[in-house]
C-alpha cells in the first residue's frame, strides 16, 4: 500500500484531488496505463490522473446493492464484467442469504447497463488484458463498489492492477490491500466517517458532468 506525503484536509474539490493523486501516479513506474474511472464522483478524480498519464480514460459503472427496505444500507455491490460482490459478515449478521438480494441485483443490473450505454454508447472499451490499470474513485468508505470493481478487471488479467484514491477510512484501505496490487492513497485520516467530509465541495455529479470530462479526456495511444 502506498500513502503520500502529508496533505493538508479538507481538499478543495475533486480536481484538486486528482491532481495531487496524479502527482503520486506519475513515480508508480506504470507501463501502458489504462485508468477507469467509478461514476459519477470518481470520474472527476481521474481525468486529471489520466491527464498527467497521458493515459485513455475510461468508465467502469458499477452498482451498490442495498437492503431491500433499506436501499442506503449496502450489502454488496456489482460492476460491469462482473458477478455480485456480497458483505458476507453483514448478511449473516442480518440472517439474509444472498438469493434474497435477486431482486434487488437484477434491478441494479439494468441500471448499471443503462449508465453504461449513457456513458459509452457505442465506444468500443479499452483493451485491459497484459496492461496497468489504474481504478480511480474519490473516496473509499464501506469500499464495497470498489472490491467490486476490482474483481470485475482481475477477471481479463491486467498486467498490473492499482486501485488509487484521494481518501479513506484506513479499515477499508487495509482491507482492499490484497484485492489489488497495490493501493495507492493520499490519506487515511482517523475519525473516517464519510468521503464527502473531506472535501469543502462535494456537490454530487451528474450524467452529463460524466460525459463532459470524458470528452475532455486525454488520449493516451489506444482506442477507447
Amino acid at each position: 500500500m502506498g500513502i503520500g506525503r502529508r496533505v493538508s484536509l479538507p481538499f478543495a474539490g475533486r480536481a484538486e484531488a486528482g491532481e495531487m493523486l496524479a502527482e503520486m501516479l506519475v513515480d508508480a513506474g506504470l507501463a501502458d496505463p489504462v485508468v477507469l474511472a467509478l461514476p459519477r464522483g470518481g470520474v472527476a478524480v481521474a481525468a486529471p490522473v489520466a491527464a498527467r498519464l497521458c493515459a485513455p480514460l475510461e468508465v467502469l459503472v458499477t452498482r451498490k446493492i442495498g437492503h431491500p427496505l433499506q436501499p442506503e444500507l449496502g450489502l454488496g455491490a456489482v460492476a460491469e464484467g462482473g458477478e455480485p460482490v456480497f458483505d458476507a459478515a453483514l448478511l449473516a449478521r442480518l440472517r439474509m442469504r444472498p438469493e434474497d438480494l435477486t431482486p434487488v441485483v437484477e434491478r441494479e443490473r439494468r441500471e448499471l447497463a443503462r449508465r453504461v450505454t449513457a456513458y459509452r454508447g457505442d465506444r468500443t472499451p479499452p483493451v485491459l488484458t497484459g496492461r496497468d490499470v489504474v481504478i480511480v474513485d474519490d473516496g473509499l468508505a464501506t469500499g464495497g463498489t470498489a472490491r467490486a470493481a476490482l474483481r470485475a478487471v482481475r477477471k481479463v488479467r491486467p498486467r498490473r492492477l492499482v486501485l488509487a484514491v484521494p481518501v479513506g477510512s484506513p479499515q477499508t484501505v487495509t482491507a482492499l490491500r490484497d484485492e489489488a496490487d497495490e493501493v495507492v492513497i493520499l490519506a487515511a485520516p482517523p475519525g473516517f466517517h464519510a468521503v464527502g467530509q473531506w472535501y469543502r465541495d462535494f456537490e454530487q455529479l451528474t450524467d452529463e458532468d460524466v460525459l463532459r470530462l470524458l470528452r475532455r479526456r486525454t488520449d493516451g495511444g489506444s482506442a477507447v
